[in-house]
């Protein structure tokens, strides 16, 4: 009986995935590329946020203004409760700040597929928003007790922006974070140029030490 053979894991990462491995240093971004990648050997994995997510597009979507981020805390699994509870004051902040609730609309996002060097990264949104006068973001949602770094900003927006024209047409990213209800933007002064050049090393290291693992 011939024996099976096994083709390598290709190198690849969510958005989720390389922003927080950008975010490490020495050994643990090994140790974190190392998880990510018996993460996708076993098609493990599961993202507590879903019910939330979809929340808060309704509260958008119906103009409803926070109703639907109130309820979900009492219809979400109990496990997750403190979870939600934790997050929907900062999500409601952040929805108020938008404006009147009837003159903003959700906006369809798509993903899109960015390369880094040899690293393909998964750019993927949460959703859009489109205002009254036609301006449009995509809003990737941060959702960690720490705030988002610099560095995880910079990437997270770098790499979408650099997508747009698949993601949103004409629309600005942001990144909320959402526990603090506060939104991100690309700095002033930022040079693409050299973000450009920092990814590429990083998506290098990143795929060195998912070959070695």
């Amino acid at each position: 009986m011939t024996a099976p053979t096994f083709t390598p894991l290709t190198p690849y990462a969510t958005l989720l995935g390389f922003t927080r491995y950008v975010d490490r240093t020495g050994p643990t971004k090994a140790s974190f590329v190392g998880g990510l990648r018996r993460q996708r050997a076993s098609r493990s994995g599961f993202n507590p946020h879903g019910q939330f997510v979809k929340a808060l597009k309704a509260d958008i979507a119906f103009h409803t203004g926070g109703t639907h981020l109130a309820q979900v805390v009492d219809v979400v699994k109990p496990r997750w409760r403190p979870l939600y509870q934790a997050l929907v004051p900062g999500a409601t902040a952040w929805l108020h700040s938008l404006g009147e609730p009837a003159g903003v609309d959700l906006a369809q996002t798509r993903d899109a597929l960015a390369m880094l060097g040899d690293l393909p990264v998964k750019i993927n949104p949460h959703f859009g928003v489109r205002y009254a006068d036609g301006r449009a973001e995509a809003v990737r949602l941060h959702f960690d007790e720490a705030p988002p770094s610099e560095e995880a900003v910079l990437a997270t927006l770098h790499l979408t922006a650099r997508h747009m024209d698949a993601v949103l047409p004409h629309a600005e990213p942001v990144l909320v974070d959402v526990r603090r209800g506060t939104t991100h933007r690309m700095p002033e002064g930022a040079k693409p140029d050299e973000i450009e050049r920092w990814l590429a090393g990083e998506a290098a290291a990143f795929r060195a030490i998912w070959s070695a693992a």
